[in-house]
């Protein structure tokens, strides 16, 4: 144990964000430095505990305890290779992720959790500081070929440990940069995109070839793709929005999030001087009360909106754990991101019952009603109907799965009941070798773990081609969705 009376000693504190009014000019990413010696110390609030629970609530099993008591000790180059044993990517899952291993943390039983994020992200971004982040090629080639469709965070994790055992790589992106929603779905305010560009620069230093601005399944069809391939990952992410069929749908102004996110992206990355959808003066209103929203809302808030309006249909978290989500369950309570402290006007309870709009077909309104969820559904209630002005909605309600392309017509792979690609224990599809990882096949999840699945299913792949593997696989074959 790093300090062994650290827990109670020492209240659990986080780097401070930027003052708000300062932060919302810019789109740099929102925290304060921190200083070496303060983040020691919030390591040595770790209590070693005998079961680390923090283990379990990591899809990826991080060896939380030991990195950080590595980092109370000062030893920056060994924590970082503890937290890359088991993490290909911690700079962003420190970003992005919302950490379960802290709400699993025994600490976390009756005291503040240890700030487990934070330390993560600090030991890797030490180790870039130091120059301890090294491109690991392989020893030697198998000479067996992996096409990897799509660049998230699954798809990278697949072909950074496929290239790491000797496969030769290529990811593929439609896109015009590889990182999938890295990439085009995360503000830049939440982790500037020099971050993902740094790692990507390790992975073709170490071998992996990425191919961006290719359309598979029509550029490259699936007869292709097993013609040149050993072997094929599908990693195409869940991208199917879900979406809000109700009268004035049509109408101008109505928008999917990730139609929305892209452009704030490129206009804070200056590669557009008027983004395509600017809301620079307008009132907004974003349907969803998840991540995907405060996204908007913080893009939203940068463009100068007049107003941004937050609606969820679900009823306020309670500010304490549900007695339904005991520790160490990560409970839904109400939380308070970034973009919620540079503008909060959140309501909840509330179903979009209707957009409206103008003469010329532009939106001006939506119609809302307030609900009360009744005998397993939502109730409107009566007279309780309200107009709200809206120039832009933005709809951030999540997504359904992966789409229904040509590529995966084209290589006849099965669908599960709920839409996505089908695959047994092993990540393979229904299809011999062609695997899936990453919300395509699991459905819409936590970027942690899509990095768990796309390290799984390299050494499922690694098997495949060589008849055992040497890899990690973070997710027990046990554990897995099986084929249904």
């Amino acid at each position: 144990m790093a300090d062994p009376k650290g827990f109670m000693t020492t209240a659990r504190e986080v780097p401070k964000r930027r003052p708000v009014d300062v932060r919302i000019k810019d789109w740099r990413e929102v925290y304060e430095p921190q200083s070496f010696e303060h983040l020691q110390k919030q390591a040595g609030r770790c209590m070693d505990c005998g079961i680390p629970f923090c283990h379990n609530g990591c899809p990826l099993g991080n060896l939380i305890p030991e990195w950080n008591d590595l980092i109370y000790r000062g030893d920056k180059e060994e924590a970082i290779n503890r937290l890359h044993a088991t993490n290909n990517f911690p700079e962003f899952t420190g970003r992005l992720c919302p950490a379960p291993c802290e709400t699993a943390c025994v600490v976390a039983i009756n005291r503040d959790a240890v700030t487990i994020k934070q330390i993560e992200l600090r030991t890797i971004e030490e180790a870039f500081d130091m120059d301890n982040v090294k491109p690991m090629p392989p020893d030697r080639l198998t000479g067996k070929t992996v096409a990897i469709i799509g660049s998230g965070p699954a798809g990278l994790a697949a072909a950074q440990q496929l290239t790491r055992a000797g496969h030769t790589v290529a990811v593929y992106e439609r896109a015009d940069k590889i990182g999938g929603l890295l990439r085009y779905g995360i503000p830049e305010f939440k982790m500037e995109k020099h971050i993902l560009d740094r790692r990507l620069e390790q992975m073709e230093q170490e071998g992996t070839r990425f191919r961006s601005g290719v359309d598979v399944g029509i550029e490259l069809t699936g007869t292709d793709l097993r013609r040149k391939y050993d072997a094929v990952v599908l990693a195409v992410g869940a991208t199917q929005w879900r979406d809000l069929n109700i009268k004035g749908r049509d109408l101008k102004g109505v928008y999917q999030a990730m139609e929305f996110l892209p452009w704030g992206n490129k206009q804070a990355l200056g590669e557009v001087e008027e983004p395509v959808i600017n809301v620079a003066g307008k009132h907004v209103v974003i349907l969803g009360g998840g991540d995907t929203g405060a996204d908007c809302l913080g893009t939203s808030v940068r463009q100068g909106a007049a107003s941004v309006t937050q609606l969820e249909i679900m009823p306020r978290p309670t500010d304490e754990r549900p007695a339904s989500q005991p520790w160490p369950t990560y409970p839904m309570i109400y939380r308070v991101s970034s973009a919620h402290e540079e503008q909060d006007n959140r309501m909840f309870a509330v179903s979009t019952e209707e957009f409206l709009g103008d003469s010329e077909g532009n939106l001006r309104a939506i119609k809302i009603v307030e609900t009360e969820f009744i005998n397993g559904k939502f109730e409107a209630k009566s007279g309780s109907e309200k107009e709200i002005k809206a120039d832009f909605v933005f709809m951030a309600m999540g997504f359904t799965g992966p789409e229904k392309s040509s590529l995966i017509n084209q290589l006849e792979v099965g669908l599960d009941e709920r839409g996505n690609i089908k695959r047994d224990a092993n990540f393979q599809t229904t299809e011999e070798g062609i695997f899936v990882a990453g919300d395509a096949g699991r459905g819409q999840s936590l970027i942690v773990w899509a990095i768990a699945e796309g390290r799984s299913a390299a050494a499922a792949v690694d098997t495949y081609l060589t008849g055992g593997t040497q890899l990690p696989s973070p997710i027990e074959p046990t554990s897995r969705p099986l084929m249904v």
